[in-house]
């Protein structure tokens, strides 16, 4: 059985990470004190992970789904839309049912439309636990982890006789109607208006989400719209001016007033996406022309990296994800 020690900061009364541990005292002899480990196996995870599920989402989401409602440790999605409907939050609910229906609208956001699985009414309740703090939930980096279960299902999507894909491909379809000519549907001319946008910091965002440009009526006069091997065809024979690399302008003054929000160096940053057993490599310095930048020949991608697309949650119930990937978070947190 494989053993991982978690080291500790070098002052155990302070809880937050530090630049120097303990570890590297005992183990250069300087420090008496016993290196303490927790052991990783299964069982102990098992433990932690698997709740009475019923019990579990009454504490955090405020209803108790019933048991056919389960499959394994998912949860279907209409129980959490149901209990939903059936609430009227109003300024006199109380402060506890308030949280809980901001978690049940969470859980459904990101298991049904930012990382949803191939079932389609399916939520992993591991999910859930990122959830259970509200406020601290919004510290997370959820736009890195819907690019890595995006990326991980394309690339599952290759895979001979695979005939299913989660993942928010919206995203994709934004990604392809915004570049790709010969796919781009038409716009009509009445639009839906979508409003201003507000930020946790009460900030107006400067225009509406960048999708919304699609919220009206298409038209598809001079495009295919669902015929896969055409599709296929007109891909095989693009040429090089029916791909537009900027469809925004970088230099825009809406742009430059999100840039106060979203610092523009992350979008170039070549680093890890992770999101629990997924691990996908973002290398934006291979296509810099969408940035408005000259491309040089990119260096070669490190192979070992290939191996992470062998990871997977499944029959994996007792990983603590943490340990597994140290190095990868270790190269996320130096960003």
């Amino acid at each position: 059985m494989n053993r991982r020690a978690v080291y500790g900061p070098r002052d155990g009364t302070v809880l937050s990470q530090q630049t120097q541990h303990r570890s590297d005292d005992i183990l250069d002899g300087d420090l008496d004190d016993v290196l303490k480990a927790r052991r990783a196996d299964g069982a102990f995870w098992s433990h932690f992970q698997q709740h009475n599920l019923p019990d579990y989402c009454l504490t955090y989401l405020g209803f108790r789904p019933a048991a056919t409602a389960f499959k394994g440790s998912r949860l279907q999605t209409h129980a959490i839309i149901s209990h939903i409907a059936q609430l009227e939050i109003t300024y006199d609910t109380p402060h506890e049912i308030v949280v809980q229906y901001a978690r049940a609208v969470a859980l459904l956001l990101l298991g049904g439309v930012m990382c949803p699985d191939s079932s389609g009414n399916l939520i992993p309740l591991l999910y859930l636990t990122k959830l259970e703090d509200i406020v601290e939930a919004r510290n997370y980096s959820w736009g890195s982890a819907v690019l890595a279960f995006l990326y991980r299902e394309l690339c599952n999507a290759t895979n001979k006789g695979k005939a299913a894909i989660g993942c928010a491909l919206q995203l994709l379809q934004i990604w392809a109607w915004s570049r790709i000519i010969p796919l781009c549907p038409g716009l009509g001319a009445e639009r839906v208006y979508m409003g201003q946008v507000q930020t946790d910091n009460n900030r107006l965002l400067p225009a509406a989400p960048y999708g919304a440009t699609w919220n009206c009526e298409h038209t598809f006069t001079r495009t295919v719209r669902t015929t896969v091997r055409v599709i296929r065809d007109i891909l095989d024979e693009m040429q090089s001016d029916q791909f537009i690399w900027q469809p925004y302008d970088l230099d825009s003054d809406v742009i430059m007033a999100y840039a106060a929000d979203f610092n523009p160096q992350l979008w170039r940053s070549s680093c890890p996406l992770i999101f629990y057993a997924i691990v996908e490599m973002h290398h934006p310095e291979r296509v810099f022309r969408q940035f408005g930048m000259r491309q040089n020949i990119p260096e070669a991608i490190d192979t070992r990296d290939m191996s992470l697309h062998q990871i997977s949650r499944k029959n994996r119930t007792g990983t603590d994800w943490n340990l597994q990937h140290i190095q990868y978070i270790s190269r996320w947190q130096r960003i």
